[in-house]
């Protein structure tokens, strides 16, 4: 065949090809709703009150992990995790979450899940809350301060460029809030502010509860209104949807809500929808909001080569309406204990739902155990790479348990943390609870805590106590973990090391401990 044949032949089939190869690797869209408790969606546990249909669906088209974790049992920790496939504890944050103004929790240098696909030629998207930090330009540099929200009252310059965020992170493209109940009260894309917070916040009650009482006089945009804030941030994610459906190369999309953690505003559609409480109100319009994005996806066409994960950041919280919930038979934590803050399940025990049509069996369910920090390892198989050596510490892969096939690697062990810095270690059933010895943390700072120990499989609900019947447990135990947690890492062969000297044998001292060359 002629020369110039055998390169015409190439011309035309290589596109095809590549283009091909492109569509094999799947759209990846991570739904992460705040505060949303593991007992929230009704398909899971039909004798809960408030109505879920959207998520009830994809329940129903899905897979449901019923030992999916969250690394932490509130907001910031939780995201780290997330996106690096480490556990937030082993960084300099020992307790609660970023305050307002303080800077990034995650190093440049660091490995991200969008930074991994990025390279892999998948369009990178968060859309949503951040809390994970940002450098904002001012008189003074963002600091880590042991004072929470020490920051909120000083002068920065919101003209300027905020480095330091998502887009510096590994994303593409960002719009969103820092968070929806801390300053600046504005919405932010790519690293600008996009509308100058010329205004002081003030408290209107009209817009709902659990308002932001403490940072009233902080900047604003005019005319700002929470209720607004889970409606345009749906309406955005689902735009860049529909324009990314129209592209060749894959596309990863962390939609990160606002919602059902305070402050509590559903929108006008959904005020007393439930007939229970505007938290249960706020709950049905997270499941709306998750519903538009899912139809977003259907509508497009690209469903059958699009993974769709919906998970939460950590349990439900107790502050925002909890006892009319549980007055009205709705449990948002199941059959577990606690709440969002606490090490015990109902605190980092989350739903996980994940859906691929023809590749995920329809309305099945996984009893494999699995951590939020996984998500890195199974976008990174998803997209046909291989984790690097450095980064993701504490990421393994749950793909195996998505596409029903044994896994010996799959995770076996997890580490879970509290609000105020509490952990606990589970060993397969097995969960070995550090507790502070009790409530007064400023106290209790540096003094001993209380190893309990617990067998789920038979204490689903952590009321008994085996620690002083199985003493050679909790040795063992303690002994892995303090490898675990000596060795920096979560992955076998992995050579790593933490940002600071972690202890899980006292309440901790700080919150912001010193690094490792102090």
């Amino acid at each position: 065949m002629p020369l110039k044949m055998h390169l015409l032949i190439l011309f035309f089939i290589c596109p095809v090809s590549l283009y091909a190869d492109q569509q094999e690797r799947p759209n990846i869209v991570v739904i992460l709703a705040d505060d949303f408790g593991v007992g929230d969606i009704q398909a899971h546990y039909p004798n809960n009150k408030i109505a879920t249909p959207y998520l009830d669906r994809l329940v129903r088209e899905g897979m449901s992990f019923t030992d999916a974790h969250s690394g932490s049992a509130v907001c910031t920790p939780t995201r780290y995790g997330l996106l690096t496939g480490r556990y937030s504890w082993r960084t300099r944050m020992q307790e609660w979450v970023i305050a307002a103004y303080e800077p990034p929790l995650i190093t440049e240098e660091r490995l991200t899940l969008p930074g991994l696909l990025k390279k892999q030629g998948y369009r990178t998207a968060c859309i949503g809350k951040w809390h994970l930090g940002w450098n904002w330009p001012g008189p003074q540099p963002s600091q880590m301060m042991e004072k929470k929200n020490g920051q909120w009252n000083l002068e920065w310059d919101f003209t300027k460029p905020i480095k330091g965020g998502p887009i510096d992170r590994g994303f593409d493209y960002y719009f969103g809030v820092d968070l929806p109940n801390m300053p600046p009260f504005t919405f932010i894309e790519n690293d600008r502010v996009l509308t100058q917070p010329t205004v002081r916040y003030q408290l209107d009650a009209s817009e709902g509860i659990v308002l932001p009482k403490n940072f009233v006089g902080a900047p604003a945009a005019p005319g700002w209104r929470m209720q607004k804030i889970l409606p345009e941030i749906t309406n955005r994610a689902v735009d860049y949807i529909k324009e990314q459906s129209q592209q060749d190369s894959p596309f990863f999309l962390y939609f990160s809500m606002t919602s059902p953690h305070e402050p509590v505003v559903p929108s006008e559609p959904f005020r007393g929808k439930s007939g229970i409480a505007p938290i249960a109100d706020f709950v049905m319009e997270t499941d709306w909001s998750a519903g538009q994005i899912i139809d977003a996806i259907d509508k497009a066409g690209i469903a059958e080569n699009t993974v769709v994960i919906f998970t939460a950041d950590n349990g439900h919280s107790h502050y925002t309406g909890w006892k009319d919930l549980i007055n009205a038979g709705h449990l948002p934590s199941g059959p577990y204990r606690g709440h969002k803050g606490d090490v015990w399940e109902g605190g980092h025990r989350v739903p996980l739902v994940v859906r691929w049509p023809k590749q995920i069996e329809s309305g099945a369910s996984s009893q494999q155990m699995v951590c939020l920090t996984d998500l890195l390892a199974t976008g990174a198989e998803l997209a046909g790479t291989e984790l690097p050596q450095s980064g993701a510490e504490d990421s393994i892969s749950f793909l195996s348990a998505l596409q029903g096939k044994p896994n010996e690697a799959a995770r076996r062990s997890l580490v879970n943390h509290s609000n105020h810095g509490e952990f606990a270690y589970r060993d397969g059933p097995w969960k070995l609870v550090f507790k502070m010895s009790g409530k007064n943390l400023q106290q209790l700072r540096g003094k001993p805590t209380i190893p309990q120990l617990y067998n789920l499989d038979n204490d689903i609900s952590e009321q008994h106590d085996l620690a002083k019947q199985r003493p050679q447990k909790v040795a063992q135990m303690k002994a892995d973990f303090k490898r675990l947690i000596d060795q920096g890492t979560s992955r076998p062969g992995q050579k790593a090391s933490n940002d600071t000297h972690v202890r899980f044998d006292i309440t901790q001292k700080v919150r912001w401990a010193p690094p490792l060359n102090d």
